[in-house]
């Protein structure tokens, strides 16, 4: 039975990318975090939700008698982001947090504390 390796390191992580690398000269990031196999996984997946649910936003945007605001795929990437956000939040280094902390980024961020 193989067990995924559950000890922590470092990885930097671009948001507008989904990019998550433990190469910090790679290209540009904009998270520090420090995390497990199965935390970058999680993430990982949040990031491809996201990638989906923007695609499908794309083409209900070329329908036009469709709202911004009344549109479920517009709430789906918002709430995924925001648990994108969440972990970040929790796996990030102290400048990620309070970052996170300063732009609102995360709707009741006092729940995490």
């Amino acid at each position: 039975m193989n067990k995924v390796d559950q000890s922590k390191k470092t990885y930097y992580v671009t948001i507008s990318s989904g990019e998550i690398s433990q190469l910090s000269t790679a290209s540009p990031w904009d998270y520090k975090i420090e995390a497990t196999d199965e935390d970058v996984v999680h993430l990982r997946e949040y990031f491809e939700q996201s990638y989906s649910s923007d695609w499908q936003g794309f083409f209900r945007a070329h329908v036009p008698y469709l709202e911004y605001h009344h549109d479920p795929t517009n709430d789906a990437v918002d709430d995924t982001m925001q648990k994108v956000f969440k972990m970040i939040y929790e796996l990030g280094d102290e400048e990620a947090r309070e970052h996170i902390k300063s732009q609102n980024i995360i709707t009741k961020i006092g729940e995490l504390e």
